[in-house]
């Protein structure tokens, strides 16, 4: 079999209407486009949000810049300060801070935030934890591990 040879299968392909060609045609004179109107000139016809004098209605809508993301990620933030109510040398993982109902939700990562201070010696593993929040943590005697998340 070489390249010349390919055909398309039998009722495949269909010939196309050569319109306008005379009466024998089938579709002589008007072409299937009726008698007069913007609709049956060259070149005529109106775009999808013509509503024929009505304010279109991309115009009524509220007019908003930009838009959003459909695959950003939002994540739960929890703040130094917040940490304080955990006891001393205790695990702080999505688990546990979804029991102490510190999450708005549950499927999103968590991340740590600096703000606050921290007295306890905490063992915090999250998904994200800023710079400041981590050396905080440190310097009071707790560890960082940082979690996966897709």
């Amino acid at each position: 079999m070489k390249l010349h040879n390919l055909k398309p299968n039998d009722g495949a392909t269909k010939r196309r209407k050569r319109l306008g060609r005379g009466i024998s045609a089938g579709q002589g004179k008007t072409a299937g486009r009726g008698y007069n109107g913007q609709n049956s000139r060259s070149g005529g016809g109106t775009p999808l949000w013509h509503q024929g004098g009505n304010l279109p209605f991309f115009r009524r809508l509220p007019f908003k810049r930009g838009f959003t993301p459909p695959y950003r990620v939002i994540f739960n933030e929890i703040n130094l300060y917040q940490l304080e109510d955990f006891k001393k040398g205790s695990a702080v993982s999505p688990e546990t801070l979804a029991e102490a109902r510190m999450l708005k939700d549950e499927r999103n990562p968590v991340v740590i935030l600096g703000e606050g201070e921290i007295k306890k010696a905490l063992k915090v593993s999250v998904h994200r934890i800023s710079d400041g929040a981590r050396t905080k943590i440190e310097a009071a005697g707790g560890s960082v591990e940082i979690l996966e998340w897709s």
